[in-house]
């Protein structure tokens, strides 16, 4: 299993923590609508994930196998491929491999090196942060918003980790670390740590460090891109110490829960500024300039404005409570099917894999608009939860599954729709989200 999945129980547990923490001190420190999108854009990474593999992991397993400079002369060693610590047989429970440990120790911080430069560039190059804005478009910050990843940056952002595979380092080696790495980044978005001891805080990227990194304040932005250490911003010039409260999100909010729309919006912003703009040279460099770049015909860049934790109004649209609730029944269905489809996979993708992940990114998008009030979310969730009813039913007719699981899904799916449509004057928004 990979290294990621098999944390998200520690993740779940953190976030509850988390919770219980906000509860005691009585810091509101998240939204229901904003953590299911967090959570959404999440799982829809994770679904994305198994079929980009080839891609991503393949590129790097086939750079180390044919390309690597040990195979040039020889002048580099063989990275080591075991554990560092095995179990022993003399007076210690175990036994520590030396040249073991140095090459994961060095691999680690490698990895956390061209962690580094791809977060850098995904901020300073357009088509990138395109690709990378999902994870910024919270306007809270908590351990639910570390989850908020990508589904279409990992394919462009892999190139930056092949310089790795060509000194040889073996993918296992790259895989564990590079999950190690983002496990610990997700243990730093929050509010609950203040600022840590002055040594910590010079080496590592501390909770503090990286809320200046997710701030939209005008001296926080393109701050704090380290993983793992803060020390390569402190080398690289992108150091910032967390002065004042950031606020939190992207400087044009996204205004939607969607996790489809939160990782295309950029790209749609993109071809429509690329319509618009005479001249292939400024239309390059929409594409490939620093986000926020528009020729003067388009009104000229874009300049970040002074905000604050009193002015700033966030997204957050009311909904009647019994119709909250039916999102949220569905959105936890949503991550039952998730999980089961993420662990399925490791034996192999097929047909029926692959329609179950694609309904189960149907169900985001509905709870996504029942949490919008959206006037589309009527059709659509009435769609899927018809689909998912006859599809029930036809497999209890044929008892192509266990009893309980169908008749149970037909039960759930009729409810379903009782409440739906009971609730659905509610659904009444017709303004699509709009463009940055």
């Amino acid at each position: 299993m990979h290294v990621i999945q098999g944390a998200i129980p520690l993740f779940f547990a953190c976030i509850l923590l988390e919770l219980l923490w906000s509860q005691w001190t009585g810091r509101r420190i998240s939204r229901l609508n904003d953590a299911l999108s967090d959570l959404s854009c999440g799982v829809l990474s994770q679904l994305v994930g198994i079929f980009d593999k080839a891609l991503t992991l393949g590129a790097f397993i086939w750079v180390g196998k044919h390309l690597r400079l040990q195979q040039l002369g020889g002048f580099l060693p063989e990275w080591p491929n075991r554990p560092a610590v095995l179990a022993g047989d003399g007076p210690l429970p175990w036994t520590v491999d030396g040249p073991a440990l140095l090459a994961w120790g060095v691999a680690f911080v490698l990895v956390d090196f061209c962690y580094y430069w791809s977060h850098r560039m995904s901020h300073e190059v357009n088509l990138l942060w395109a690709g990378h804005v999902v994870h910024h478009q919270s306007e809270e910050y908590n351990l639910s918003v570390a989850l908020r990843q990508a589904s279409i940056g990992k394919a462009m952002t892999w190139v930056f980790y092949l310089p790795l595979a060509l000194i040889g380092m073996p993918w296992q080696l790259f895989v564990v670390c590079h999950g190690l790495n983002l496990i610990y980044q997700f243990i730093i978005h929050t509010r609950a740590v203040g600022q840590m001891g002055r040594v910590t805080e010079w080496v590592l990227n501390t909770p503090s460090h990286h809320r200046v990194h997710h701030g939209v304040n005008p001296q926080y932005q393109d701050r704090n891109y380290g993983g793992v250490f803060i020390v390569f911003d402190r080398w690289f010039g992108t150091f910032e110490r967390e002065d004042e409260a950031p606020v939190y999100g992207i400087t044009k909010p996204l205004r939607s829960w969607n996790p489809l729309w939160a990782n295309l919006h950029v790209f749609v912003q993109m071809v429509r500024d690329m319509r618009r703009t005479p001249g292939w040279r400024d239309r390059l460099r929409i594409v490939f300039g620093r986000p926020g770049w528009r020729p003067a015909a388009l009104g000229g860049p874009d300049r970040p404005l002074p905000v604050s934790p009193e002015t700033f109004e966030k997204f957050d649209p009311p909904v009647p409570a019994p119709l909250a609730a039916y999102g949220f029944v569905q959105f936890a269905t949503a991550i039952v099917g998730a999980l089961v489809v993420l662990r399925s996979s490791a034996a192999g993708i097929d047909a029926g894999l692959a329609a179950a992940a694609f309904f189960i990114v149907v169900a985001l998008a509905g709870v996504a608009g029942v949490f919008e009030r959206a006037q589309w979310a009527r059709p659509l969730e009435t769609a899927r939860l018809v689909a998912l009813g006859a599809a029930c039913l036809a497999l209890a007719l044929t008892r192509g599954a266990p009893a309980l699981v169908t008749w149970g899904g037909l039960g759930f799916a009729v409810v379903s729709l009782v409440v739906l449509w009971r609730y659905r004057g509610a659904l009444t928004e017709v303004e699509l989200a709009p463009i940055m």
